[in-house]
């Protein structure tokens, strides 16, 4: 970012973004840097976890008419089947190396997630190698794409509204110096980059209709009877731009947020990007915390403006549906360094 910084030159929001959500799980998990712009491995999880979710998003056939399951019409089982053997062979590589390295006297621990389910299989039968991959592969794909599109999703709204995007740098060089990437600690100190996420996951949910739930009896909801057993989806997108419920929804207008108890933890059903209840996003609060840091560095850190030949009036902002939102068109953004007041 700093050398784009630089020399002017465009970065794509997304692309960064999703490397440094890669990172921070590689690193947290595997010790690893999955950063790394020439490592063949980050760029092979980085395409297998966006196939892996854009397919899970595809609407599928089967899933209406199951006698047509076995057939696989679209091709969507099998598909998805080479993406989880290729993610899978990654994990098996990263495990493998691990194990090798186990009984090496003298080898220093790394003491990261890896290490610890390791140590735990030892003790545990449950605890078996295929579990792990299989925790692994939530991880990667639930942690990172969801992070990544999110922030891009609320660089692009700062850079169609200005006026938002001055207001939130504003604050920040109030509470903090110029020039400086945000810690956790500063978070509660920052009400209006909190509201700017907050209509972000109002108008851009990260799973827009979150994961499927089971109906576990049958209920009666608006004068529609949801019978036992139906799968339900949770149309979290069309809540938030709800014009009965939110004033111009359609607008963002983080000021709405301020001095508001609503929040994102499942208690407000009209802001539900995590979901709610015991099936809640069980990492909403690394990826609220990890976004904060991420979007309050980035507008301290650099003022930005889009890439020659786009305006506020241009950018397309249309959105790609998967099991995700992503943005259609991804954001190019040109960083010039703020330094230090």
């Amino acid at each position: 970012m700093g050398m784009c910084g630089q020399t002017r030159s465009p970065v794509d929001i997304g692309e960064a973004a999703f490397a440094t959500s890669l990172n921070l799980l590689g690193n947290a998990v595997f010790s690893m840097d999955l950063a790394d712009a020439t490592s063949k491995l980050a760029k092979e999880f980085k395409e297998v976890v966006w196939l892996i979710m854009e397919e899970a998003g595809k609407p599928n056939i089967a899933d209406y008419f199951p006698m047509l399951k076995w057939l696989d019409p679209q091709g969507g089982r099998r598909r998805m089947s080479r993406y989880f053997k290729r993610l899978f062979a990654l994990f098996d590589r990263i495990i493998s190396e691990r194990l090798e390295g186990i009984p090496v006297s003298g080898s220093k621990r790394k003491d990261d997630l890896l290490d610890i389910l390791l140590n735990l299989s030892k003790d545990k039968e449950d605890m078996d190698l295929v579990t792990m991959k299989h925790l692994f592969l939530i991880l990667f794909t639930a942690g990172t794409d969801t992070t990544s599109n999110t922030l891009e999703w609320a660089m692009a709204e700062l850079l169609v509204n200005p006026e938002k995007l001055l207001k939130a740098q504003v604050e920040l060089e109030e509470v903090i110096v110029r020039g400086k990437a945000i810690v956790e600690s500063d978070i509660a100190r920052l009400p209006y980059l909190q509201a700017v996420m907050k209509e972000t996951f109002r108008m851009h949910p990260a799973v827009p209709l979150l994961l499927p739930r089971k109906a576990g009896a049958n209920v009666q909801v608006s004068g529609y009877t949801i019978p036992v057993g139906a799968q339900i989806y949770v149309n979290v997108w069309a809540i938030g731009r709800d014009p009965t419920t939110w004033e111009n929804p359609e607008e963002l207008i983080p000021e709405r947020f301020v001095d508001s108890d609503i929040d994102v933890k499942g208690q407000n059903f009209e802001l539900l990007p995590f979901g709610g209840g015991r099936r809640i996003c069980p990492g909403y609060p690394l990826a609220t915390r990890l976004l904060h840091m991420m979007l309050g560095s980035l507008i301290n850190c650099f003022d930005w403006k889009l890439e020659d030949g786009v305006s506020a009036a241009t950018i397309d902002m249309g959105d790609m549906f998967g099991i995700t939102l992503k943005k259609a068109q991804p954001l190019q953004a040109v960083p010039t360094p703020r330094n230090s007041s």
